[in-house]
């Protein structure tokens, strides 16, 4: 098994792809080793040591490193950590949890038209783009003009995260949806 492996943006995270489909669906977000227990993966890449949290992708895996940890020393035990696990046969995620795939909030009315507007441009424009980066972008809400995204993986901490919130996304979805006037991040 050959693991390639990718800088992102976020000089903090490193994007590791092995080859092979890592979640049929969705992505799952991993901001610590506390929550990784439902993960096979992601628990043995938190073993490594140094590894502030791990994101799951459909072919992807993006690992954030500790600020006083340099790559050259955890990038071989990662490598490690995520070619036993797929050799291993375990699953990815254990049981039959669901990973992140966006925001359950109902919207009715006018609202409910606008919000599904925003989720299939963030589906076909955004998402795609932010995934090449070792990242995802999840809708959380909308509410008079302002929609609220959740980023994970490496656009979580992205020194770049706030321009492409603001500059980005926010000018995509300005520009398709008038009703749209400002993005937020939110926290998980």
């Amino acid at each position: 098994m050959f693991i390639q492996t990718e800088s992102t943006p976020n000089p903090a995270t490193l994007k590791f792809l092995p080859g092979q489909t890592v979640l049929d669906l969705g992505t799952a977000d991993f901001p610590n080793a506390d929550a990784a227990q439902k993960s096979p993966l992601a628990r043995r890449i938190f073993a490594a040591g140094g590894v502030t949290g791990v994101f799951l992708g459909n072919d992807f895996v993006t690992v954030t490193k500790a600020e006083d940890v340099d790559w050259p020393h955890i990038k071989p035990q990662i490598l490690g950590a995520i070619m036993e696990h797929f050799q291993s046969g375990a699953p990815v995620i254990d049981g039959e949890g669901a990973p992140n795939g966006g925001h359950a909030a109902h919207f009715d009315g006018e609202d409910a038209e606008i919000v599904r507007q925003i989720k299939e441009l963030l589906d076909t424009r955004v998402r795609p783009a932010v995934a090449q980066d070792g990242g995802d972008i999840t809708f959380h809400g909308f509410d008079r003009g302002i929609v609220y995204l959740h980023m994970q993986g490496a656009c979580a901490g992205c020194p770049s995260s706030t321009l492409t919130l603001k500059m980005g996304i926010e000018n995509l979805l300005r520009h398709y949806i008038p009703e749209v006037t400002e993005v937020r991040p939110v926290a998980a």
